[in-house]
């Protein structure tokens, strides 16, 4: 598959739009889609922003078997993390959860810049906030 072919493939799995990509990039939407069409190469500094925006390696646009131990792991956190606990002890879990609600990534939020304590405080800060908003939506 061709990173052209995967752009579009990634950005479909994210439920992002053209639109939605090009406010996180600051890459015209009109050059996205033809991007996605393999009418315009994607040169390094927009594969870079993308990947960032679409929170995967840039290498995801490349390679389809290749995949670190940190991502496998990433993966099935995300994927196995069924039930919210009541507080999160373990940080990986608890990157995977922020890392899962996109209204995070705006602003340039990356949790992976944060320590295991910071990624620890701030999921059980936003299972606390959760909570609280939940009694004032409760029927």
């Amino acid at each position: 598959m061709e990173p052209y072919e995967k752009l579009k493939k990634i950005r479909i799995s994210k439920c992002m739009t053209t639109y939605e990509l090009s406010e996180l990039t600051g890459i015209p939407q009109s050059s996205i889609s033809k991007m996605e069409n393999g009418k315009r190469k994607i040169e390094t500094d927009s594969l870079k922003k993308l990947a960032n925006a679409l929170n995967v390696s840039v290498n995801e646009f490349f390679d389809e078997d290749i995949e670190t131990t940190k991502e496998k792991t990433d993966k099935s956190i995300k994927n196995d993390l069924p039930v919210i606990p009541k507080e999160f002890t373990n940080p990986d879990e608890a990157r995977a959860y922020v890392d899962k609600h996109r209204i995070f990534g705006a602003n340039g939020f990356d949790s992976d810049k944060l320590s295991d304590d910071e990624i620890l405080e701030f999921a059980n800060e936003l299972l606390k906030q959760m909570e609280l908003i939940s009694f004032k939506y409760k029927k």
